[in-house]
C-alpha cells in the first residue's frame, strides 16, 4: 500500500546544506516534501502553494547591505501565511545575528547545527498536531 497522503506539505530550502538529508524523516511523518535549493525558487513556489511547514537555513551574509540573509525575504512572505510554521537551522556562531532577525520576523522554532534529528522529529510532530487541530 502506498504511503498515506495526509495533505501536509513541507518545503525544504537547502541553500548550503552540509547536513543529513532529512527527507526520509519528513516523509515518515506524512509530509509531501518539496525541496528547493535557491531562495528565489522557494519564493516562487510560495506564490502557488502554501506549505504547512518550511524548513530553511539562516546563512548569515555580512556583505548584504539591507539584510542579514536571504531568510529575511522568506520570513517577510510567510508573515502573510498564518498557517505556515517555519523551522530554521542556524550556526551557533551567528546566534546574535539570528536573534536580531527573530525580533523583527517570527520563526516557529530554530535548531542549531548539528541538527538533532530526534528534536527535529518532535518539532515536526508538534506542527502536525497544531496544523490539524
Amino acid at each position: 500500500m502506498p504511503a498515506q497522503v495526509s495533505g501536509k506539505l513541507l518545503l525544504s530550502i537547502i541553500e548550503l546544506g552540509g547536513y543529513p538529508n532529512f527527507t526520509p524523516l519528513y516523509e515518515s511523518l506524512g509530509y509531501e516534501v518539496v525541496v528547493e535549493t535557491r531562495m528565489r525558487k522557494a519564493l516562487g513556489f510560495l506564490k502557488k502553494r502554501q506549505p504547512d511547514v518550511i524548513i530553511a537555513e539562516f546563512n548569515f551574509q555580512s556583505d548584504f547591505r539591507d539584510r542579514t540573509s536571504s531568510l529575511e525575504s522568506l520570513l517577510a512572505v510567510v508573515q502573510r501565511l498564518p498557517d505556515t510554521q517555519v523551522i530554521v537551522f542556524y550556526e551557533k556562531e551567528f546566534t546574535s545575528q539570528f536573534d536580531k532577525l527573530r525580533v523583527r520576523l517570527p520563526v516557529y522554532q530554530a535548531l542549531p547545527f548539528p541538527v538533532d534529528e530526534p528534536a527535529l522529529r518532535l518539532l515536526l510532530q508538534g506542527t502536525a498536531v497544531s496544523c490539524s487541530g
